[in-house]
């Protein structure tokens, strides 16, 4: 199976990354977890992006906030499919992050989820490893079936409440 990267731009954002860590733990998809800067490592960003498939990588997900360039970074060096994940800042919450990772110039596109969103992009991740792995589409659909299940479950204790 191939493996996640995770990357994010400071270590700061790894409270809202662990997200996604939990979502790849709960489908058993292998990742690693790096930290590189779009501005202060460029390089290290290139060299990652450029080696990431032949090390076994599928599917990045760039975790950034403020000028959010990191998922641009990495997918301007790379054909894997780089998921932004972009990280609520002091500024605007987070907005400004997002809109520098959505805005990507044509050819270099960066699949985005919401602001602080790492539970989506851990699943989106293991969304786009299950296309070509049926063991992981089937623990995807059981996932689905099971959210599915809970809310018919809360619907049904809804239907039995006498609203008095």
């Amino acid at each position: 199976m191939k493996k996640v990267a995770v990357i994010m731009g400071s270590d700061s954002d790894l409270p809202v990354v662990k997200g996604a860590i939990t979502r790849l733990k709960q489908f058993d998809v292998p990742f690693e977890v790096h930290v590189m800067s779009a501005h202060r490592t460029p390089a290290a960003a290139e060299a990652f992006a450029k080696s990431a498939e032949e090390q076994g990588f599928g599917v990045i997900i760039a975790a950034a906030g403020k000028a959010a360039h990191l998922g641009g970074v990495l997918a301007a060096y790379t054909t894997l499919p780089v998921i932004g994940l972009p990280i609520k800042s002091s500024f605007m919450d987070g907005l400004d992050s997002l809109l520098s990772i959505v805005q990507m110039p044509t050819g270099i596109p960066v699949a985005t989820v919401g602001v602080g969103a790492a539970d989506n992009a851990g699943i989106l991740a293991v969304q786009m490893l299950a296309i070509n792995d049926a063991e992981l589409s089937a623990k995807l659909r059981a996932y689905k079936q099971k959210m599915a299940d809970e809310v018919m479950a809360k619907d049904a204790k809804i239907q039995n409440e006498t609203f008095e």
